[in-house]
């Protein structure tokens, strides 16, 4: 008798969209006795490989938080570090991402920051239009409530009116109109908190926190989450009915 031929199992479908807060780079600095910076350099190295792993995975958007619109609190020579990280990130890694095939897109307010780096951030948006295998939304300069603010303030500017200020119409104006909702938000670091990432996108996404630091999260910690996400039961509001008997 011949053997049966063996049937592969389905493997459950990857998030669409996962969103990371990645934190614990000046942790994992000062426990090696290094400036905060060189964690924040680890970190970009970091976010490489794990932009690798997610095209790897079939997951078509992720959405990390470099910068928030707080983070101007922090020491100015710990933020002129930040901007500077950022244009050597663009030019060192820039032709990598789009040869893997890496859409790039800046989310946030641009106002504050250099022209030199909003000309980066065109010329790295502008070189990756047309690719395809995974979106990397960047959020630099952002904050969930400033996302909400400036989104009312473009539906008023388009003339929409008030009694036509649907959910689903205010979402168009979002910085994140482009992408679904995230499906996982990852956090690492140890923390328990979302601090103001993604506050309106985020109502129904699958939280996991990781006591991870940042520069040591790699593709073991981004398949842990994404197996605990896909314990979880998304009814989003609603309730699902039991199968029918037989």
């Amino acid at each position: 008798m011949s053997a049966l031929p063996i049937v592969a199992q389905d493997r459950p479908a990857p998030p669409r969209h996962v969103a990371i807060v990645m934190d614990g780079n000046g942790r994992w600095a000062k426990k090696r006795f290094l400036p905060r910076f060189f964690g924040h350099k680890a970190g970009v190295d970091s976010l490489v490989k794990i932009v690798q792993a997610c095209i790897d995975r079939d997951i078509e958007h992720l959405t990390v938080f470099a910068f928030s619109s707080e983070n101007w609190k922090r020491p100015s020579d710990e933020v002129s570090g930040l901007m500077g990280l950022v244009l050597a990130a663009v030019s060192r890694y820039l032709a990598k991402m789009g040869a893997m095939g890496v859409r790039i897109r800046i989310v946030g307010d641009r106002d504050a920051v250099s022209d030199k780096l909003r000309n980066a951030w065109n010329e790295a948006e502008t070189s990756t239009l047309h690719n395809s295998k995974l979106t990397l939304n960047v959020a630099f300069n952002y904050g969930g409530r400033w996302d909400i603010v400036q989104a009312c303030k473009k539906a008023i500017e388009a003339g929409v009116p008030a009694a036509e200020l649907t959910e689903a119409k205010l979402s168009e104006f979002m910085a994140m109109a482009h992408a679904p909702d995230p499906d996982l938000f990852i956090r690492t670091g140890g923390e328990v908190r979302i601090s103001n990432f993604l506050l309106w996108q985020a109502a129904y996404t699958e939280f996991v926190f990781s006591d991870c630091l940042w520069p040591e999260f790699g593709e073991r910690e981004l398949d842990a989450a994404i197996a605990s996400f896909h314990e979880r039961d998304r009814r989003f509001g609603g309730v699902k009915e039991a199968p029918a008997a037989a």
